[in-house]
């Protein structure tokens, strides 16, 4: 629905404008959930959505300042509650915007997502989107690893317990094989040339 052929802004926020055009409305009807709705926990979080969404993004990060430290209750509400929702939206949103138009292509120079710094930094990990979409199958979604990537982070932590398995990879020498066929190789990094 983000398609950044339309522009940055209907890439960024502006699809949310539009309404849903009636084949992605079809396509989503088809999309079968059924596994998911097994878990009691999901079926609890799609039950009480909203009270959830109100409690921890909203009320708990008003209430923890004005209590703990003495924060005015509006101060912590409009710093910790909304400035850091739409923060995280936006940063979010520029992994499908600026990370489409902006940035280095080491590891394919033939499509528009790039590794874009500043989504990498703000969205935790997720700017690394020229790898993604060179690699989809790779759980880590950049040839970085656990470097700024909390999700990564995240993942391999769930796989120490037991509770992520099968995390599918892709070799150096697959990477560098791409990177030599279409990477821009006159493009360099903090990590020197990525050729």
């Amino acid at each position: 629905p983000h398609n950044a052929n339309r522009g940055f802004f209907f890439a960024h926020c502006g699809w949310l404008l539009c309404r849903k055009h009636p084949d992605v409305i079809e396509k989503g009807r088809n999309v079968s959930c059924e596994d998911l709705l097994q878990d009691p926990l999901v079926r609890f979080q799609k039950k009480y959505y909203l009270q959830l969404v109100l409690v921890f993004c909203f009320v708990l990060p008003a209430i923890i300042p004005y209590v703990l430290w003495g924060e005015s209750y509006w101060n912590a509400y409009f710093i910790c509650g909304m400035f850091r929702y739409c923060w995280t939206l936006n940063m979010t949103w520029l992994v499908n915007s600026a990370a489409h138009f902006w940035g280095r292509r080491p590891y394919d120079k033939h499509i528009n997502p790039s590794e874009n710094s500043v989504t990498i930094i703000g969205a935790i990990g997720e700017g690394f989107h020229n790898y993604h979409h060179t690699f989809p199958w790779d759980y880590a979604t950049s040839e970085l690893g656990r470097d700024y990537n909390l999700t990564t982070c995240f993942i391999d932590l769930f796989g120490a317990i037991g509770w992520a398995y099968d995390r599918k990879t892709v070799s150096p020498n697959m990477i560098r094989q791409r990177k030599e066929r279409t990477g821009d190789v006159k493009e360099k990094g903090p990590y020197g040339p990525y050729n």
